[in-house]
């Protein structure tokens, strides 16, 4: 009986210990080199997904210059992971690049399922990759490149053809109005419009723009336009998610963007999407409103495990 009393405590021991592990996503940010402060986005993007106690976070970092020995070594195993955060970005260097190798594995690995996330400045890394074109939709990329989406006032999306309007570009930081354009799970439960704190708008995003979904667009007083803020894209059968949002400049400490509490939740959820499929992660009482935004306090520091 004793012994039967004790398999039977071990079987449910093991039960529970896989059903914990199968509630944590698992996460992997690739950094290393960026025109942005990548150390601080990794090390807030890391806390945030983690206070939220849905994932397992790992940070793969690559070697710092673009001849440096250790790239040959640099594996980052993408089929371990449910979910990948690109925070790299070589647009002031474009000697800097993955190997072929690695290249090629994220494009299996998503065409395979897996869940690619763009961190802001990740779209505007490697113009020399087309696949990466495609799995990002639309980046920061020069006027002659791709096709650029604008919102007309009626909500509809076109499509403005290369050579036609500017290369991509922004202006200065401001408290942006998000509109939902496609409901998703991402941002179901969301207001029709919330308010971002101190957003980056890329205008005139470009790119091949194929199996594209823009969930949600802000305007712009400057080109007196209406901008892309967030897309998904499928590649393969992965899922693929894009976003002007999440903007950390050198020099900035725990900035008013990463603050946000819409932009908190959104990250979460978008997540949790890319890594399942599915989002459990409620929308906070203190979400932002269409004339308001809403801040953690400066010294509420996300601190993840």
């Amino acid at each position: 009986m004793l012994r039967k009393t004790a398999l039977l405590l071990f079987i449910l021991f093991c039960v529970h210990t896989v059903t914990h592990a199968q509630k944590h996503i698992r996460v992997l940010i690739v950094d290393g080199f960026s025109n942005h402060n990548w150390q601080q986005t990794t090390q807030l993007t890391k806390a945030i997904l983690e206070e939220s106690n849905l994932f397992d976070v790992s940070v793969s970092t690559t070697p710092s210059t673009a001849h440096d020995p250790r790239w040959a070594q640099w594996q980052p195993n993408f089929k371990n992971y449910d979910v990948v955060i690109q925070n790299t970005n070589n647009i002031n260097d474009t000697a800097m690049r993955w190997p072929r190798a690695v290249e090629i594995e994220l494009e299996q690995y998503v065409k395979a399922g897996g869940g690619l996330y763009i961190l802001h400045s990740g779209n505007n890394a490697f113009p020399h990759w087309k696949e990466y074109d495609k799995m990002i939709g639309l980046g920061w990329r020069p006027k002659t490149t791709g096709i650029a989406l604008i919102i007309d006032p009626n909500g509809h999306i076109q499509r403005l053809p290369p050579g036609q309007g500017d290369a991509t570009n922004h202006g200065d930081r401001f408290d942006a109005v998000i509109h939902i354009l496609q409901r998703h799970p991402i941002n179901k439960g969301f207001p029709d419009e919330w308010k971002t704190a101190s957003m980056e708008l890329y205008r005139y995003p470009r790119g091949p723009a194929e199996y594209i979904t823009v969930l949600s667009a802000a305007y712009d007083s400057i080109s007196n336009k209406t901008w892309p803020v967030e897309w998904v894209v499928k590649y393969g059968k992965g899922r693929v998610y894009n976003s002007s949002m999440g903007h950390l400049w050198k020099g900035d400490v725990y900035p008013l963007s990463y603050r946000c509490i819409g932009f908190e939740t959104t990250m979460i959820r978008v997540a949790e999407w890319l890594g399942s499929g599915k989002v459990s992660y409620p929308v906070p009482a203190n979400f932002p409103t269409k004339n308001a935004v809403s801040l953690r306090e400066p010294t509420d520091v996300p601190r993840g495990r």
